[in-house]
C-alpha cells in the first residue's frame, strides 16, 4: 500500500515539475477562480445542492495541470477534489483525471486520500480524448482504475461520451450538449442517453468596469427520468 501511495504521489509531483520546467522557456497561462451553483449536476447526475467549486490551472506549450473541487453547503453533499493532467494541440486534446470523493466507508470513517487500494480507494481515474471541430465538439471519457466496479465485482470501465455545440442567440452565449453511456457503469445499466443539456451564459454588470459571469442550465436525464434547472455565477 505504501509503495502504491508513493507511486501515485510521485506521478503528480513529476507532472507538476515538468509543467514548471516548461514554464521557464515558454509562455505560461495561469488561472484561478470558482463557481457558486444552486445545485451540483454532473453528466446528468445530481451530486448535491448549493455548492462552492474552486478551480486553478497552469498551462504551457499545450500541456496543462488543473485542480478542481466541490463542497456543498449540506453536510451530506458530495465533496470532491480532482487533479487533471492534459495536453492539447489544435482541436485535439487528451487528459487523465484523478477524481477523489470525501465519502465514508462501511464503518463510517472518512476515506483516506492516500488510500489507493484496488477495492478500498475513493479515487477514480479517467482517461479522456476529444476533438473540437469549432461548430461542435465531441469527447470520450472512460474510467480505467479506482473504485469503478459492477455489482458482480468486475471492472465497469464506466464511459461517458458527449457531443456539444456552442452558439449565440439573443445576445447570450449558449451551449447544447448530448451525453450517453455505451454500456453498463455508474451512469446507467446499459446503453442510454443520460444527459441532454442547454446552457445560457451572460455577464451581470455590477459597475462600469466590473461584471460577474453567470449562467443558467437545464439538464434532462432520460434514463433516470429526472430534470434539473441550475443557476451559477463565476468569480
Amino acid at each position: 500500500m505504501k509503495k502504491m501511495t508513493f507511486k501515485k504521489t510521485a506521478m503528480f509531483a513529476v507532472a507538476l515539475f515538468a509543467t514548471c520546467s516548461l514554464a521557464k522557456a515558454q509562455e505560461v497561462e495561469v488561472s484561478a477562480g470558482g463557481d457558486l451553483t444552486s445545485s451540483y449536476i454532473w453528466r446528468g447526475q445530481y451530486l448535491g445542492g448549493v455548492s462552492v467549486q474552486p478551480g486553478a490551472s497552469v498551462a504551457v506549450a499545450g500541456f496543462s495541470l488543473a485542480a478542481w473541487g466541490s463542497v456543498g453547503f449540506d453536510g451530506g453533499d458530495t465533496k470532491e477534489f480532482d487533479f487533471t493532467v492534459g495536453y492539447g494541440k489544435g482541436g485535439f486534446s487528451v487528459a487523465i483525471t484523478d477524481y477523489w470523493f470525501n465519502t465514508a466507508d462501511e464503518n463510517g470513517d472518512i476515506n483516506n486520500y492516500f488510500d489507493y487500494g484496488a477495492h478500498s480507494t475513493a479515487h477514480i481515474f479517467e482517461a479522456t480524448a476529444g476533438y473540437d471541430f469549432g461548430p461542435a465538439a465531441i469527447v470520450w471519457n472512460t474510467n480505467f482504475a479506482g473504485t469503478d466496479y459492477k455489482a458482480d465485482g468486475d471492472r465497469a470501465y464506466s464511459t461517458y461520451v458527449e457531443a456539444s455545440a456552442p452558439f449565440k442567440l439573443g445576445g447570450l452565449d449558449w451551449k447544447a450538449e448530448l451525453g450517453l453511456t455505451p454500456w453498463e457503469g455508474i451512469y446507467s445499466n446499459k446503453l442510454n442517453v443520460v444527459n441532454i443539456g442547454l446552457t445560457a451564459g451572460k455577464e451581470i454588470r455590477v459597475t462600469e468596469t466590473f461584471a460577474i459571469p453567470a449562467f443558467t442550465k437545464i439538464t434532462f436525464n432520460p434514463y433516470e427520468e429526472k430534470c434539473y434547472f441550475v443557476f451559477g455565477i463565476s468569480l
